[in-house]
C-alpha cells in the first residue's frame, strides 16, 4: 500500500501521540502529486469510487468549454456568467477569483485557461486539482479523507471557491468537494450534545450542512421568523458552514451581535483519523474552541455547524457618497469618519466604506446600518457626520476641491434579509485576478492621530474601510474561542487588493505584489501588535503566526497535533504551514 500508513497505521500512530511518545517519522516527507509514480492508479479510483454515493469528478477550470467549441452553450454561459459568484460555485474547477485557478511555474510560465481564449493558445489545468470527491454523505467525507490519507495525497477541501488564499485550489492534489452537503434542520429547542441538565439551550437555532450557502441559511430562518449573523457577498454565494466561520466570520452585524465564531454552538467534522466528531463546550471542547478561528482546512474537514438565531428586527440604513476633482475635502470627510468610528461600532453600527477613484475624481460611498433602534437614536448618532458632510459640500472652493454629495440619509427596513437582497445583487466582486493585503486597526489606533490614520489608508487605492469590529466583538473574551485576540481590540478591518488583466507576465504579477506589500507595510505600522482577518489578507505575511493567531498559535497548533498527528490539513498561511515548503507539499 503506498502512502503514510504503508508502514505504520493511523490508529497506533494517533496512539503514540496521544500517551507523549510520537513514533519514529517513518512516512513520506513530501505529498503525492498527480504525476508521480506514487499517484493512484485507475483500480485504485475505482475502488475508492465503490464506497461514495456518486462518482469521482474531474474538475475543470471554468473557461475550459470556450476551448473546445466557442459556440457551445456552456461557453456562452462562461461569458454571461462569469462574475456571478453563486453560478462559479456550482463548478467544482471554478474558483470566485480566476487567479486561483492558475499556476505560475518555477520558470515563470503562467498556466492558465482564461476566458478569452485569444489570451492563450491552450487551456491549462494550472492550479485545479485533476480529481476529487464530490461529497454527498458524511460517509463521503470520510472516504475521501482516509483515501487521501493512506495514498498520501495533498487534499484540497473545496465549497464555493470563496478563498483569497488559494485554499480551495491545488496544481496536481485530490478534490474533497463538499458544495452539495445542503442539509438544513431548525430546531424549536437545541441541547448541545453532552451537555449537563442544567446546560443552556438554545430557541431556533439551525443547523446547516457543509455545502449550504449564505443566501439559503438567511432564506431558512427568515422563513422560521429568525434572523442570523452571517457574510455578505453578492447573492449570498459565500459559504455558510465553512472558512467563513472557522477563520472568524465577520459582518455589518457584528458591532450588535457579535462574529461568526460567537454565534456558532456546535459543529461536526471529520479528522484526518476518518472520525467524526461532534464539538461544542462539552464535546472535544478544546478542537470547539480552535475550530472558532483557528483556520479553515487546518483540523479537518467539517461535514456541519449549528447556529443560534435571533428575533427579526428593523435594520436602519444609512448611506452617501462623495467625490470630488481634489483630495482635500474627500480626505476631510474621511478623516471625520475615521475620528467618530469607535463612537459608531460602540452603538452597534457596521458597513463598509468603498474608495473608488474614477477618472480625475476621487471620492468613497459610505453604507452602515445599525439594528433594533429607534428613528431618534439612529439619526442621533449618524446625522451630525452627515450634516459635517454636508457643510464641507457648502464651504468647499475650488481652491480646496469641489465636494460633491450623494445620500445622506437613514432609511428603515423590516429586516436584515429584506435589506440584503435589495442591495446584494448575484452579480459583481468576483470574476476578476484580485489579491488581498488587510491589518486589523484597534481603537488606540483610531482614537489617536486620526489624521495620519487617514492619510496613510487613503494612499491604498480601492480601499475598503469596514466597520464589523468592536462593540459586541470587543465585549468577548479573548480566550474563549481561537480568534486572534486581535480581533477583540479592533474596530476596523482595513482591506486593499491588486488586480490584473488576463495574460499578464509572472513579473508584472510580482511587482504588484511588491508594490501591495510596499502599501500594507504602512498600513500595519499604524497598529504593529495587531493583526490580519485570516480570510482576506495576504498571501505572504512576513510573520503569519503573529498576523494570524497572535499568541493563541501554540495553543492551535497543540490541538492541531491531537486531532490531526499526520499533517493531512496543510494549508496556504494556516496552523503548522510553515513547517512545509511554499507549495505545501514537503516537510522543511
Amino acid at each position: 500500500m503506498i502512502g503514510m500508513f504503508a508502514s505504520f497505521s493511523g490508529l497506533s500512530f494517533l496512539l503514540a501521540w496521544l500517551i507523549g511518545s510520537p513514533p519514529a517519522n517513518t512516512e513520506p516527507q513530501c505529498r503525492c502529486l498527480y504525476g508521480d509514480p506514487c499517484w493512484p492508479d485507475e483500480d485504485t479510483f475505482a475502488h475508492l469510487t465503490q464506497q461514495l454515493s456518486v462518482p469521482l469528478i474531474h474538475p475543470r477550470p471554468l473557461a475550459h468549454p470556450c476551448y473546445t467549441d466557442p459556440d457551445c452553450p456552456a461557453c456562452v454561459a462562461v461569458h454571461a456568467r462569469w462574475d456571478e459568484g453563486t453560478w462559479r460555485a456550482e463548478h467544482s474547477g471554478a474558483t470566485q477569483h480566476p487567479n486561483f485557478e492558475t499556476f505560475i511555474n518555477p520558470s515563470g510560465n503562467v498556466d492558465a485557461c482564461y476566458a478569452n481564449s485569444s489570451v492563450g493558445d491552450s487551456c491549462g489545468q494550472g492550479s485545479v486539482p485533476i480529481i476529487g470527491v464530490e461529497a454527498r454523505t458524511v460517509a463521503d467525507v470520510q472516504a475521501a479523507v482516509t483515501f487521501a490519507a493512506e495514498h498520501n495525497l495533498k487534499l484540497v477541501i473545496k465549497n464555493t471557491g470563496h478563498d483569497f488564499l488559494g485554499r480551495s485550489s491545488g496544481r496536481g492534489s485530490f478534490m474533497l468537494w463538499t458544495h452539495h452537503m445542503k442539509d438544513i434542520a431548525v430546531h424549536e429547542k437545541f441541547v448541545p450534545l453532552g451537555s449537563p441538565p442544567e446546560g443552556e439551550s438554545y430557541e431556533f437555532a439551525l443547523t446547516i450542512g457543509a455545502g449550504v450557502q449564505w443566501h439559503e441559511a438567511y432564506t431558512a430562518a427568515d422563513n422560521s421568523g429568525r434572523m442570523m449573523i452571517g457574510g455578505i457577498s453578492p447573492g449570498g454565494s459565500v459559504g455558510a458552514a465553512g472558512g467563513w466561520l472557522l477563520g472568524g466570520g465577520h459582518s455589518a452585524l457584528s458591532p450588535s451581535y457579535g462574529l461568526g465564531v460567537d454565534n456558532v454552538i456546535q459543529i461536526s467534522l471529520v479528522t484526518s483519523m476518518g472520525d467524526h466528531l461532534t464539538t461544542n463546550a462539552y464535546s472535544h471542547a478544546d478542537l470547539f474552541w480552535a475550530l472558532r478561528g483557528g483556520g479553515g482546512g487546518t483540523f479537518g474537514v467539517v461535514t456541519s455547524v449549528t447556529y443560534r438565531t435571533y428575533p427579526i428586527v428593523p435594520v436602519f440604513l444609512a448611506s452617501m457618497s462623495v467625490t470630488s476633482n481634489r483630495s482635500e475635502p474627500v480626505k476631510a470627510a474621511f478623516t471625520e469618519l475615521v475620528r467618530i468610528t469607535t463612537s459608531l461600532t460602540d452603538s452597534g453600527w457596521g458597513g463598509y466604506v468603498q474608495f473608488s477613484p474614477v477618472g480625475d475624481t476621487c471620492g468613497f460611498s459610505f453604507g452602515t446600518l445599525v439594528p433594533n433602534v429607534s428613528w431618534e437614536e439612529a439619526n442621533r448618532t449618524i446625522l451630525p457626520y452627515f450634516d459635517y458632510v454636508k457643510s464641507l459640500a457648502t464651504t468647499s472652493n475650488l481652491a480646496q476641491g469641489t465636494l460633491k454629495l450623494e445620500g445622506g440619509f437613514t432609511t428603515q427596513w423590516p429586516s436584515f434579509w429584506s435589506l440584503y437582497k435589495h442591495l446584494m445583487p448575484n452579480t459583481g466582486q468576483v470574476g476578476r485576478n484580485l489579491e488581498l493585503g488587510s491589518w486589523l486597526l484597534p481603537q488606540k489606533a483610531l482614537d489617536g492621530d486620526y489624521e495620519h490614520v487617514a492619510n496613510v489608508l487613503m494612499e491604498n487605492q480601492g480601499l475598503s474601510y469596514e466597520l464589523i469590529a468592536g462593540g459586541a466583538v470587543s465585549k468577548v473574551d479573548p480566550l474563549s474561542t481561537g480568534l486572534n485576540p486581535a480581533w477583540r481590540k479592533a474596530v476596523v478591518h482595513a482591506v486593499f487588493g491588486i488586480t490584473w488583466p488576463d495574460g499578464t507576465s509572472a513579473e508584472d504579477i510580482q511587482r504588484l505584489r511588491d508594490s501591495m506589500g510596499s502599501r500594507l507595510r504602512s498600513v500595519r505600522a499604524l497598529a504593529p501588535e495587531s493583526g490580519a482577518y485570516l480570510n482576506e489578507a495576504s498571501m505572504f505575511e512576513p510573520d503569519s503566526r503573529h498576523a494570524f493567531f497572535g499568541e493563541h498559535y501554540d495553543q492551535l497548533r497543540a490541538v492541531k497535533r491531537k486531532y490531526d498527528p499526520i499533517d493531512l490539513f496543510v494549508v496556504a498561511e494556516g496552523v503548522g504551514a510553515d513547517e512545509w515548503d511554499e507549495e505545501l507539499r514537503c516537510r522543511v
